[in-house]
């Protein structure tokens, strides 16, 4: 390609590292979701706990492994052309893995007795919240973090994190606010989302992450 991108899989590190570079951003982005926010701990806090860890782990991972953290920005990213095809199911594999891991250590190990209930949600408010600010989530991502002119900002993993707090502030009420599909699993495996509704977070994900895809290349 010429050009690399940051939050591409095309940096000199193995496959093994950036996978575990993908569990260790995802797991602890999924962990503080179902720790602060399904069970609690951060009250009305738990949003800006969530994109200050997403935020750091942006941060401390970005170099290794891109840092998508979420299935919805690797397929984005991959038909931006800043991943390789052959990255992209091991990465969807680790972050979805690290999710469901993250919602287990948090509901067996920090909150022992816990009592999760199912979210009730409404078919097109929930659909339309996480089709909004995943697209949202991936139109800025693909701009601050794969586009060269913006190459070399300090800025990316702040506002990637700023619009996930947006997202959770404004329609966490309504969906969850996940808008990231390893987030969906950690929220499954928690109880809070049933398998019956996990289509309504997961396909308005996906088509927002391509849809993003467009848009970004219709702004260049």
């Amino acid at each position: 390609m010429g050009v690399r991108f940051w939050a591409g899989c095309m940096s000199e590190h193995t496959l093994q590292h950036k996978l575990i570079a993908e569990f260790i951003g995802t797991f602890f982005l999924a962990l503080t979701i179902c720790t602060a926010a399904v069970h609690g701990s951060a009250g009305d806090y738990a949003p800006f706990a969530i994109a200050a860890t997403l935020m750091v782990m942006i941060y401390g991972l970005g170099h290794v492994s891109g840092a998508h953290f979420n299935p919805a920005v690797t397929v984005a990213i991959w038909l931006r052309g800043a991943c390789e095809k052959d990255e992209v199911a091991p990465y969807i594999a680790a972050q979805v893995i690290a999710g469901a891991a993250a919602a287990l250590v948090s509901a067996n190990v920090l909150f022992t007795e816990a009592d999760v209930s199912a979210l009730e949600m409404e078919l097109v408010p929930a659909v339309g919240a996480e089709f909004l600010y995943t697209f949202a989530l991936v139109f800025v991502i693909l701009n601050v973090a794969t586009s060269e002119a913006t190459a070399g900002n300090g800025y990316y993993g702040a506002a990637i994190a700023f619009v996930v707090l947006a997202g959770a502030l404004t329609v966490g009420g309504i969906s969850g606010g996940s808008f990231n599909p390893a987030v969906t699993g950690a929220l499954f495996t928690s109880g809070v989302i049933e398998a019956a509704d996990l289509w309504m977070h997961l396909v308005p994900q996906f088509v927002a992450g391509v849809l993003a895809v467009y848009a970004f290349r219709a702004t260049q």
